[in-house]
């Protein structure tokens, strides 16, 4: 079995972040680790931008400077996890092989002199990558302060060119073995596509019109491939060197680019940098659903908050800060979804480069900042928690469907409605849930989902035969579901089944006949009974077999059907207003035995419960109170509690029952 986050965690909660000292001359390193020690910081990132100064030449090494770095982390009892470089090569890589550079779709070549300019696809690349990565792994295997790997960082490329070009076509004929299925399953006889030779096949480059959208889709696969051979090429090194030490990679939450299932189930420890907006009122769902997704890729189990902010980014059209007192709530509530890892991009905020007006654990302001006065407090919160809730799992009765292959199938071009998104979906039925105090786990269709009493899919385009499958197993155990709209249209090469909607699925549902999308126009609204849709509504014909039924009201579509009930299986052929979508959800979980974590909770305060542990987060600024049945123990503050427990602005209880 692989080594897992408990292996480095020990019953703490590690806490801390990316800390870059080649950037800060080294009277300053004493300086930060005082500080750390101060703030309670017990796990540093070294190392992720370092490939230049590691190697400053090809094959010359230099490591005294991160040898000093890694004795003084050690000796004032911060852990490494120590980063391969491989993001960002230096700019004598590129000059020496430019085919390790990538190209865009038109043809254009993207230089050093910003981040992750490398082509997955070039041997020569990941040669010079495995020889950083094995100098590295043989020199610091046995240093005591080495906790973890973190491999690369944010794996996000693409590469349009030639050396690419010649990987994807051995992936395409390991995908579909001849060109005849090659030609079935892209369509090729639409616009006279078909191919002949292999060595006619490209990569999706700029066209005069509509790109394929099946090869499209194959390519969206094939970089996800890659980029993971990349990443298990770099683990495989570290491990062989210290298989006692779990390996990671950071996420981009909910990133297009990585199918992130299948990523998930190489990394010993599943890790996301999160950075909500501050100024979003829903930022807190917005965190909420990615640590719910990470949680679930972890399986369940403890997962890291790799990169967040202290406060503005950089990189937002208005960026702003986080005002007193939310960081402190958003990491705890990362904690309160399974997180036994809350860290930060990055422990001291750069003078210099593309990033330096992005936050840090100390700021420009010093450590006499606001900013380091609060992440005293959160590292004291983290460390009165720790030997409570470390290693405590989230359960569930509710899962939410998601797969990478159906998202990436549904941005095509020359769909019904750019707006109709999976992405906005998606957080409108976790908002729903979020609000209705339902935790969720996310899941891939064709996962086990028997455990759970209620799983929802707000949209999934495209479904394969043995999800579809899975869904109706599902339903016929005793399961309940509820699909939203445009679920099932499309099989794995993005073929449009008979009918618009899977027949299987037309017939759970009790739907006879999709007839047309009708998407709604920005700021349109369909009326049904008792509440207005948005986004989509659909012409559906019923086949007499669902017992309940949400008409349409006015317009085309009156009294058709917007939502249809049959059994356990549910269908909405819109997107409800959030109160309505809510509503929804709420009373079919509650006909299939899901209870909230508390009865009666004040708008803005989220209930969840890790372990045996209560977690109470007010996402406002004005005090409540919420009533909280029998009596607690408040373990951030030590006080007894008895029948309500009080938030002020952006509060947070950690409660634990105490006898009768």
């Amino acid at each position: 079995m692989s080594p897992g986050l408990a292996t480095v965690t020990r019953g703490r909660l590690l806490f801390g972040g990316d800390y870059n000292p080649e950037q800060w001359p080294e009277e300053t390193w004493q300086e930060d680790v005082r500080l750390m020690r101060e703030a309670g910081v017990t796990s540093v990132t070294v190392g992720v931008f370092s490939w230049s100064r590691l190697e400053p030449r090809p094959g010359v090494f230099d490591f005294g400077w991160l040898d000093r770095v890694m004795d003084l982390l050690h000796a004032h009892g911060v852990g490494v996890v120590l980063a391969t470089p491989t993001a960002s090569p230096p700019p004598w890589l590129g000059r020496l092989h430019p085919d390790t550079l990538p190209v865009d779709e038109d043809g254009r070549t993207e230089f050093w002199g910003g981040r992750q300019h490398f082509s997955h696809s070039s041997a020569v690349y990941r040669r010079h990558a495995a020889t950083v990565t094995e100098a590295l792994a043989a020199r610091y295997a046995g240093h005591p302060a080495l906790t973890m790997w973190h491999i690369n960082n944010e794996y996000c490329t693409y590469d349009h060119g030639d050396e690419a070009a010649a990987r994807f076509r051995t992936w395409l004929k390991r995908r579909h073995g001849t060109l005849d299925a090659l030609n079935t399953a892209w369509g090729t006889a639409f616009w006279s596509q078909g191919y002949g030779d292999w060595q006619e096949i490209l990569p999706p480059r700029r066209t005069h019109y509509l790109k394929n959208p099946a090869q499209v889709l194959d390519f969206r696969r094939f970089t996800s491939d890659m980029l993971l051979e990349c990443f298990t090429a770099e683990r495989d090194i570290v491990r062989r060197h210290t298989p006692h030490l779990p390996v990671t990679t950071n996420f981009m939450p909910l990133f297009f680019g990585q199918d992130g299932w299948r990523w998930a189930e190489e990394e010993d420890v599943v890790s996301v940098d999160l950075y909500p907006d501050p100024r979003d009122p829903l930022g807190g769902q917005e965190g909420a659903l990615v640590q719910d997704l990470t949680r679930s890729q972890a399986g369940g189990g403890p997962w890291m908050v790799m990169e967040q902010a202290t406060g503005a980014v950089g990189w937002r059209d208005v960026d702003r800060p986080k005002p007193r007192g939310l960081d402190r709530l958003w990491s705890l509530q990362a904690v309160a979804r399974g997180a036994d890892a809350v860290c930060y991009f990055q422990w001291r905020q750069s003078r210099q480069g593309a990033e330096k007006f992005h936050s840090a654990m100390v700021g420009h302001a010093g450590p006499e900042g606001r900013v380091f006065q609060e992440v005293k407090r959160i590292g004291a919160a983290l460390a009165a928690l720790a030997p409570h809730v470390t290693g405590a799992r989230v359960t569930a009765d509710v899962a939410v469907l998601h797969d990478w292959h159906s998202w990436w199938a549904g941005t095509q071009q020359a769909r019904p409605f750019d707006r109709a998104d999976l992405p906005v979906v998606l957080r409108a039925w976790h908002r729903a849930l979020w609000e209705a105090h339902l935790t969720t786990d996310f899941a891939h269709p064709e996962h086990d989902l028997s455990r759970y009493r209620l799983v929802v899919v707000p949209q999934l385009y495209l479904l394969t035969d043995t999800a579809v499958d899975n869904l109706l197993s599902y339903v016929h155990g005793g399961g309940t579901l509820v699909c939203g709209f445009l679920t099932g249209v499309a099989d794995q090469d993005d073929r449009v089944r008979p009918g618009a909607l899977d027949a299987r699925l037309r017939a759970l549902f009790g739907i006879r006949t999709l007839h047309a999308w009708w998407p709604l126009a920005d700021g349109e609204r369909v009326g049904c009974d008792g509440f207005d849709g948005t986004l989509w509504s659909e012409e559906l014909e019923p086949d007499g077999t669902a017992e309940e039924t949400v008409p349409y009201r006015g317009g085309e579509l009156d009294g058709l059907p917007a939502v249809l009930g049959k059994g356990r299986a549910w269908y909405v052929s819109t997107l409800p207003v959030p109160e309505a979508l809510r509503g929804l959800l709420a009373g079919i979980a509650a006909d299939a035995g899901v209870r909230p974590v508390l009865d009666r909770v004040p708008p803005g305060v989220e209930a969840v419960r890790r372990g045996d542990l209560l977690f109470l987060l007010h996402h406002g600024r004005d005090p409540v109170t919420v009533d909280v049945p029998g009596t607690h123990r408040d373990l951030l503050t030590g006080e007894t509690l008895t029948g309500r427990a009080e938030l002020g602005r952006y509060g947070v209880r950690v409660l634990r029952a105490e006898p009768a």
